[in-house]
């Protein structure tokens, strides 16, 4: 299997948050990371690492599956 460049990976912490009611402050002062982190993950601008990524699941009382999707785009 060949990997390419056409990989993304997505994540619901938006909406986890917000079905929580929580702030993004009060999930970075959760997860001891800034408030700009929490913001680049929400936006896809980062990649948690695989700690963090366990972190946020374990947070929100999920599977990492239920936090992060990772997408295979096609190729054009």
């Amino acid at each position: 299997m060949t990997l390419n460049n056409n990989r993304k990976i997505q994540n619901r912490i938006v909406v986890l948050r917000a079905e929580r009611g929580l702030s993004q402050r009060e999930v970075a002062d959760k997860l001891g990371v800034s408030r700009q982190t929490i913001i680049s993950l929400e936006k896809n601008r980062y990649n948690p690492s695989l700690k963090l990524a366990f972190d946020i699941a374990l947070l929100f009382g999920v599977d990492l599956h239920d936090v992060f999707q990772y997408e295979i785009e096609e190729e054009k």
